[in-house]
């Protein structure tokens, strides 16, 4: 089996999972208990903390646990609009965002809790940071943006957006980061970033557990409230075995390891087959890589290289089985018919040349197959 879906999720690492067994097994106390057995396993859960955020180079009070990038998403971006309603009620967004971000906002906005500006990108899936500017207003509370797409790879300008908005202080900053560990040099990019979201399963974590990067000073609304666990912004009993090994996780696989040579060699095995389209932008991130077949459905392509143990998918996994379209191609001006044929191939730091030479190997006789079938019709 050859797996380069890593976007959609990573296979866990073993040590994680054992970490994970092990933790679940033997500190399984409520942390908010007062007995021995909760105490070790608040203990364990703030350790957890600790390594996470000399990871992030952060506060340890900055680390607000959550179940995944979802819930992170909605955390910053309804805690931030129902923290800051008597402030503004504008938010600036792009039309490429996660469907955790755009269906979120979409639902605030239909409610009227806000107004909203999306972006749009150019044809390599970038926000232009000058039209950021042009969009903020005296009533803007967030601005909202994806430091990796997640379905081309493009690296959006969180650099020069966080720049800008030096000058902006009361403004929240919120990047969606599910899929930027390695993009940058350090893990939060720029320290004008007020909340930053992050998902364990993306670096060969547990599904079910991420965390949220909150900036000191700035105010967010719960949106799980009871008992106030998570310095009363995420109450619920803190999953600790998820967290623990999310932390492990974090420490192992803190980037998508040296991809640029593999998706080099990639594009050398494909480049003979003129009816392969190549649609990542060539300064987006080597781990992620978009490309179509010329006059084929990404379904058919998918379910194809499926047959020889070859697993990809075709758009974002939260919206492959909506039929949602691949939204980024299309607001970057590809075809529509060149867009419905598109497949993401997606590395991990565990990904090797021998599997790519074997996915060259695969698309370059389907390439050839479809080519041959449409040329006698």
């Amino acid at each position: 089996m050859i797996y380069i879906d890593n976007s959609a999720t990573t296979p866990i690492d073993t040590s994680v999972l054992n970490t994970y067994q092990k933790v679940a097994t033997q500190f399984y106390g409520n942390p908010g208990s007062l007995h021995v057995p909760g105490v070790k396993s608040y203990q364990l859960l703030e350790k957890a903390r600790k390594q996470v955020a000399e990871m992030i180079q952060k506060q340890e009070d900055e680390v607000i646990f959550t179940s995944g990038g979802t819930e992170s998403n909605n955390l910053a971006i309804r805690g931030t609009v129902f923290a800051k309603r008597e402030f503004g009620n504008h938010m600036i967004t792009s039309t490429i965002e996660h469907p955790s971000v755009l269906n979120t906002i979409a639902q605030l906005e239909s409610m009227g809790f806000i107004t909203v500006t999306y972006l749009s990108v150019d044809q390599n899936g970038v926000v232009d940071p000058e039209e950021v500017s042009q969009a903020l207003r005296p009533e803007t509370i967030l601005v909202s943006l994806m430091a990796v797409n997640n379905e081309i790879g493009s690296i959006q300008p969180i650099l020069a957006v966080g720049d800008l908005l030096e000058s902006h202080q009361n403004v929240h900053y919120h990047v969606d980061g599910v899929q930027s560990l390695g993009a940058f040099p350090s893990i939060i990019p720029h320290d004008r970033i007020d909340l930053m979201t992050f998902s364990a399963h993306k670096f060969h974590g547990p599904r079910g557990v991420g965390f949220l990067y909150k900036k000191h000073g700035r105010t967010i609304q719960p949106q799980l409230t009871g008992g106030g666990q998570e310095r009363q912004l995420r109450s619920t009993t803190e999953n600790v075995a998820g967290i623990t090994a999310m932390a492990r996780a974090l420490r192992l696989h803190p980037n998508h390891g040296n991809a640029e040579p593999l998706r080099q060699l990639l594009k050398r095995g494909i480049s003979a087959c003129d009816n392969i389209v190549w649609l990542s932008p060539t300064d987006g991130v080597p781990y992620i890589n978009c490309l179509a077949i010329k006059h084929v459905k990404g379904e058919v392509l998918l379910h194809a290289l499926e047959d020889e143990g070859i697993y990809v998918s075709t758009t974002s996994a939260c919206s492959s089985k909506t039929h949602s379209g691949p939204q980024t191609l299309l607001a970057m001006g590809i075809e529509k018919k060149v867009a419905e044929g598109a497949i993401r191939l997606s590395f991990s730091d565990q990904t090797t040349s021998s599997e790519i030479e074997h996915v060259c190997e695969a698309l370059k006789k389907h390439a050839n197959h479809f080519k041959t079938v449409f040329q006698n019709h």
